[in-house]
């Protein structure tokens, strides 16, 4: 064989060779590929921004149920509390002479009432020996039955006086930081006055204010991204929580809650922030890498979902430098394959994550 002859034979082996390794029986499944996914975000300019400040989901005024002298005061602004720790102490002196008063009383009606309830048994004694009248009984019933009255009402009076001195002391209620602090030892204060105000641990919000004139392009349970101004670029995800139904009389704005649903921990009270949001009816849009030619070549994307990949016919607007505006096909909460489109096919297993290359089959419709 001459060499030419023989370079082709080995070309044509090696050909068979690829061919037979491509056509085995297939019983190794393919593994599933990993894809960029993202949601779609506001169109360009559709997008508002409003700034705020970061406060806590729960701010709760602590008074004392009494009022007094503040002889005492434990905590200080910014430091962190739990469940019950002594924030501030009154003067108990006043409470504790109530509380000696009060057990004084009780004693004289217990005193009483034996006294009552021995005149009882005896004319009870005599009436059943016909010594004394049925009414003489009948007023001795009436002083006992007066008596045991007074020991009530003595034992009531006392009650609220311990009270009383257990509510010269201010704990905390729950788990938390102290926000702000408004009275200071040797200060006077009445029943019901903040001394503290409290931010709870159980979330973070960020409080702004929302014009009248774009009032109805917002609701509660609306998505949003919260941009603090110490971490320029890097958005947290967020939603409404809250909107106020009534305007401020001298703003004309309405205050609104967005809720901080990740990295709130992180998140200290009182920094500034922004949040970014898009009216509720304002047009989506992907990168342009995103849009594919269908089948019937119209656009379409691919929408990740339980595991796999479907094509969606979309309708776009004109095309921009870097994205597509979809004005129908997708909703707000789609996880969109955003590169290498052109390989999937419907139904395909993929792996997906964001651009954090965090998976996200767990947060998947």
């Amino acid at each position: 064989m001459s060499h030419a002859g023989t370079i082709r034979w080995m070309a044509g082996a090696a050909l068979v060779a690829v061919l037979a390794a491509c056509g085995g029986d297939g019983s190794t499944p393919a593994a599933a590929r990993p894809v960029l996914v993202a949601q779609p975000e506001p169109a360009p300019g559709a997008a508002r921004s409003f700034p705020g400040e970061v406060r806590a989901r729960e701010e709760s005024p602590l008074a004392f149920r009494v009022g007094g002298e503040l002889v005492r005061r434990d905590v200080d602004v910014g430091e962190r509390v739990v469940r019950g720790q002594l924030l501030a102490v009154l003067d108990p002196a006043d409470f504790e002479a109530q509380a000696r008063a009060a057990r004084a009383r009780l004693s004289a009606a217990e005193a009483q009432l034996t006294r009552a309830a021995a005149d009882r048994r005896r004319h009870a004694a005599l009436a059943d020996g016909q010594l004394v009248s049925r009414s003489a009984l009948d007023a001795q019933e009436a002083a006992w039955r007066a008596a045991e009255g007074e020991v009530r009402a003595a034992r009531a009076q006392l009650e609220v006086a311990r009270n009383q001195a257990g509510y010269a002391e201010l704990r905390a209620p729950a788990d938390g930081v102290i926000a702000s602090r408004q009275a200071e030892a040797g200060q006077v204060v009445a029943a019901g006055q903040p001394v503290f105000t409290l931010a709870g641990d159980d979330g973070r919000e960020v409080l702004i204010a929302l014009p009248e004139s774009a009032l109805g392009g917002f609701s509660v349970g609306q998505a949003a991204e919260v941009e603090l101004w110490s971490a320029p670029g890097r958005r947290l995800r967020g939603r409404f929580r809250e909107i106020s139904p009534a305007a401020d009389p001298a703003a004309r704005t309405y205050a609104a809650r967005v809720a901080i649903e990740e990295g709130a921990d992180r998140v200290a009270l009182g920094q500034s922030a922004r949040v970014h949001v898009a009216p509720a009816d304002a047009a989506l849009s992907v990168p342009l890498a995103a849009v594919q030619a269908g089948a019937d070549g119209q656009p379409s994307v691919w929408v990740f979902e339980d595991g796999r990949v479907r094509a969606v016919r979309v309708e776009t607007g004109d095309f921009g430098a870097e994205r597509v505006p979809v004005t129908a096909g997708l909703e707000p909460d789609d996880w969109v394959v955003v590169a290498g489109g052109h390989l999937l096919r419907d139904g395909q297993d993929v792996r997906a994550v964001d651009r954090h290359n965090r998976p996200v089959e767990a947060i998947a419709p």
